[in-house]
């Protein structure tokens, strides 16, 4: 057929050109709502709507929404009411998205989701003087891609090539940095590391200038981890007054309040992740720091066990617990009195969780410079004293074509990746010249993924089988033999990082690396809402779930891939929706085939043995750590616990952490819905994945 009509007019009046195919597919997606026809059909009926426009518009340019009126006339010419009735509603419904983003004050020029343009606006995109929004998401990247570029010319080379590739991974979403990136790079701020570790020494002076360090960081957008193991205990000499020690927990407090206190650059509230050894004398004043549920609520904490307490676990022996200022034992306690100490407050509170900082310093990249004693919020960097770390993250999402993975695409990510954030290394504002120092002779970073369990459901594949630890294996293998390439390849370019000729990789053969670490697996949770994708490397949480929106008004949301495996079957229909919202999961739900409940397993359906597996299967490849929680169901035993510790140990994870599902207090997503009570489905069919626990530091 011949087209007279040549261009299409956009809502916002600009000019592209007309393509039958879109109509074509609008059509296929309401009959098949519908199940009235067939793709056949939408391809007949898409030629009488075009040959319609030809007729009614010949030599002018029609708008959007006169095209969607003449499919509307088409669909009910040929008596389909119940197709025109969907596209209509369907219409409708993009008109209220279009309307919810306009008011958010949010131009969308990337066609994000709902909740992708909330975080935005939120959080990210850039506002003048008095809060207006001034850039789109698509800006927003143009702004972050051409400041990391920037370091193109600390080499003599041109930056453009790499603004325009950094640029293209962000806008197909096919890569996004951690947020200071996103929020801060080409502005006045331009701090774009997210972790922190900083040294508690144990003194006044040392603790108030942690304290300082820990605000200057806050306001910057980063998150700040903190060991607390050289204090010495509660009740200990204080030689220079003759008074009594108040103990590490008491300063801790401090810390908390002060947290409280400084929302991080006017956007998000800042993030800690406090760290006692287990030989402390205060461990156990440690472990229970947070019981009552109020207490050191900025605060994740994880106890620093080793080794030498693991095997007296096993073998029903004891430890001592020693002074850190004397480095005399104190105390003789079991040790396994005190790890069921920590698996009943993890059980009831969702902390502490515990780092494996024997494992963590045997694999430290750079032993001659000191040991690993804590890490960020959530666990996934293991840093030295002043470090900080940069993340990334690859969306696997797009990385599988008809089915498959696409390899050469995955390879060009994870290049582009490396080379974005070491660029960021050199274009940084480091907010102390200690920080400055510690991260340009390590230049470490942390490339990691998102989307896995959208990319198991795009293959076919359960996140609870051994096919999907394959898949996790040959994936995370990949993108680290890929990663270690990438990093030698820019080292022969630009130089190795300072301290490589003393770091374990020299040891190991390496000839040349850029980066002291590659890797990390972070829990990407607003970076993943603004990918429209699964977080990390987490299970989907659920197929529907209820979300307690304000005015007590129940919302029903669907993961999209759950949402679109039903059509594509057939089988979707609002009874089906309210009845796995009801349920939770789609195990015990009639007239969902078995191969679909199987796909579809949730955090909360999974056996906590395969949550730990896939951590430690990711691990092996990781230099950093991996950010994962088990979720166990709220009715699981101390024992689920403690054989999750004790597997984490054995598969040689660098930390482990639980948390049942309500066990908090207060929760954002919900699982069922409690009888006779009614609920919406929320019209926007949006997944939006969240931190269990609460802190979430992204």
């Amino acid at each position: 057929m011949s087209f007279i009509i040549e261009k299409v007019r956009k809502r916002d009046g600009r000019l592209e050109d007309f393509n039958s195919q879109k109509i074509t597919n609008a059509i296929y997606k309401a009959l098949r709502e519908t199940s009235e026809g067939n793709y056949e059909l939408a391809k007949k009926l898409s030629s009488e709507v075009v040959a319609f426009l030809n007729q009614k518009f010949s030599g002018k340019i029609p708008s959007v929404e006169e095209i969607q009126d003449v499919v509307e006339e088409v669909l009910i010419k040929h008596g389909l009411v119940n197709t025109a009735k969907a596209y209509i509603l369907y219409r409708r419904w993009r008109t209220n998205i279009r309307e919810t983003k306009r008011l958010l004050g949010v131009e969308d020029d990337l066609k994000l989701t709902i909740n992708a343009v909330r975080i935005l606006a939120r959080r990210y995109l850039l506002r003048n003087e008095k809060g207006v929004i001034i850039e789109t998401p698509g800006q927003m990247f143009s702004r972050v891609a051409k400041a990391i570029a920037r370091a193109e010319l600390f080499y003599g080379l041109d930056p453009e090539r790499a603004e325009k590739c950094f640029f293209q991974v962000m806008r197909n979403l096919e890569f996004l940095p951690n947020s200071p990136t996103l929020m801060n790079a080409g502005t006045e701020m331009g701090q774009l590391a997210a972790c922190f570790v900083l040294p508690v020494e144990d003194s006044i002076e040392g603790i108030f200038d942690a304290l300082k360090y820990m605000a200057i960081i806050h306001k910057s957008g980063g998150g700040t981890g903190f060991s607390f193991s050289r204090l010495r205990p509660k009740g200990d000499i204080v030689k220079s007054t003759m008074g009594i020690a108040s103990g590490p927990i008491s300063f801790m407090k401090i810390f908390d309040v002060a947290t409280e206190v400084i929302k991080q650059g006017g956007k998000r509230r800042g993030a800690n992740m406090g760290v006692l050894r287990v030989d402390h004398p205060d461990i156990r004043e440690f472990i229970t720091s947070k019981s009552d549920g109020v207490s050191l609520r900025n605060f994740n904490i994880s106890v620093a066990v080793t080794d030498r307490f693991m095997s007296a676990v096993e073998s029903e022996g004891s430890i001592d617990l020693i002074n850190p200022r004397t480095k005399e034992p104190v105390k003789t306690v079991s040790a396994r009195d005190l790890l069921e100490l920590m698996v009943d407050m993890a059980w009831r509170t969702g902390d502490p969780g515990l780092l494996f900082i024997d494992e963590i310093n045997r694999k430290n990249p750079t032993p001659k410079l000191g040991e690993i004693e804590a890490t960020n919020p959530c666990g996934e960097v293991p840093l030295l004293p002043f470090e900080a770390c940069n993340l990334g993250s690859i969306n696997l999402s797009k990385v599988v074509k008809n089915g498959d993975i696409d390899w050469d695409r995955l390879r060009e990510l994870v290049w582009i990746g490396v080379h974005f954030l070491d660029n960021v290394i050199d274009v940084n504002k480091y907010p102390l010249p200690q920080i400055e120092r510690m991260v340009k002779l390590n230049r470490k970073i942390g490339l990691g993924v998102m989307g896995f369990a959208d990319m198991l459901l795009k293959l076919g594949i359960p996140y609870d089988s051994k096919e999907a630890l394959d898949v996790a294996d040959k994936v995370m293998g990949f993108i680290a033999l890929e990663g270690k390439k990438a990093s030698r390849e820019l080292a022969l370019e630009r130089g190795v990082f300072p301290t490589f000729n003393e770091s374990r990789w020299k040891a190991e053969g390496y000839d040349a690396l850029r980066n002291a670490t590659v890797t990390a697996i972070a829990p990407t949770g607003t970076i993943s809402i603004i990918a429209g994708t699964s977080s990390s490397i987490e299970p989907i949480f659920a197929p529907v779930y209820v979300r307690r929106a304000l005015g007590g008004v129940n919302l029903i949301e669907i993961n999209p891939m759950f949402e679109k495996i039903l059509r594509d079957k057939g089988l979707y229909s609002r009874d089906l929706i309210i009845k796995v919202a009801k349920s939770g999961s789609v195990r015990e739900v009639p007239g969902i085939p078995e191969e679909l409940k199987r796909l579809m397993a949730t955090a909360l359906d999974i056996d906590p043995e395969w949550h730990v597996k896939m951590q430690a299967t990711f691990q092996k490849y990781v230099d950093n750590a991996v950010a994962k929680t088990v979720n166990l169901k709220h009715e699981a035993s101390l024992d689920v616990v403690r054989r999750v510790f004790m597997l984490a140990y054995k598969l040689k994870c660098k930390g482990i952490t639980v948390y049942r599902y309500g066990s908090k207090p207060e929760q954002v997503l919900y699982i069922g819905l409690e009888p006779g009570e009614e609920a919406s489905i929320s019209l926007s069919m949006e997944y939006l994945e969240q931190c269990p626990k609460g802190i979430c530091f992204l």
